[in-house]
């Protein structure tokens, strides 16, 4: 049993290009225990099937009980629009299939700037960003890391530390499948690549809508990581005096009449 959903949409990231199958079926590497797996086991099948990811299922005891949902487009943005379709598809099918024995607060929202890491495409697409990660499994006795992503190497997921202790190594590589929970640190890189990212499929909505034209097919797209350099100032060039003021005009009728020596002028 459900009372009404609420939709919430946080800050995204939205990234260019087409529905990816291959994205949309990738399966998660993080999962939730518990009730929160019966969830996911009646959600992720009818997201799939709406062109979305399930992220993350989230229950908490607000209002008696809320249940989270994160979902995503294969591409990592999503829109109000999305939440509310998911909201109208989903609630009755768990209205029938009845995951949670008591009443409760369905909750659709997008990931977050500060999103959780659930699949190999999430560790590889913010590879260079500051991360915490929680292991299911002790990696060199340790459970919890913080660093930088350096990307994806086999089955393993590279971490340049931040708080390493001596003796300690700064570099490590943990098995995304021994991790219980990853999640992007809240920056301001982060924050202002989200907000290009935003931008950017705004206007590209607004332009399949038809609400604002196209781009000129010539048009050249700007590079975010130099558009917000400054143009280097153009030195003016050292114009020559001139030649025709009155002096020289004197000067030359003094020559002509033989009042100066043309080699040694005045």
């Amino acid at each position: 049993m459900q009372v009404r959903p609420i939709l919430t949409l946080d800050m995204t990231d939205p990234t260019a290009g087409s529905v990816d199958t291959d994205l949309l079926a990738e399966p998660r590497l993080v999962v939730e225990p518990g009730m929160a797996a019966r969830v996911s086991a009646v959600a992720g099948p009818v997201l799939q099937g709406m062109g979305y990811r399930l992220v993350r299922i989230k229950i908490s005891g607000e209002f008696g009980c809320t249940v989270q949902i994160m979902a995503e487009r294969p591409d990592g943005s999503m829109q109000i629009d999305d939440c509310e379709a998911i909201s109208r598809a989903l609630s009755p099918v768990l209205d029938v299939a009845d995951p949670i024995d008591r009443a409760y607060r369905l909750e659709i929202s997008s990931p977050g700037i500060d999103r959780p890491l659930v699949r190999r495409s999430d560790f590889e697409r913010y590879a260079g960003h500051l991360v915490k990660i929680e292991m299911a499994v002790a990696h060199q006795g340790r459970k919890r890391f913080r660093g930088t992503l350096g990307g994806v190497e086999s089955d393993a997921v590279h971490l340049h530390r931040d708080d390493i202790r001596a003796g300690e190594d700064a570099d490590v590589m943990l098995v995304m499948e021994d991790i219980a929970d990853a999640r992007l640190v809240l920056t301001d890189e982060l924050i202002a690549e989200s907000m290009r990212r935003g931008k950017a499929a705004e206007r590209e909505l607004k332009q399949n809508l038809g609400l604002e034209p196209p781009p000129p097919p010539h048009a050249k797209k700007s590079d975010p990581a130099k558009s917000n350099k400054p143009k280097p100032k153009l030195k003016p060039e050292k114009k020559n005096a001139p030649k025709n003021t009155k002096e020289h005009r004197l000067a030359a009728e003094r020559l002509r009449r033989g009042e100066i020596d043309p080699i040694e002028g005045d």
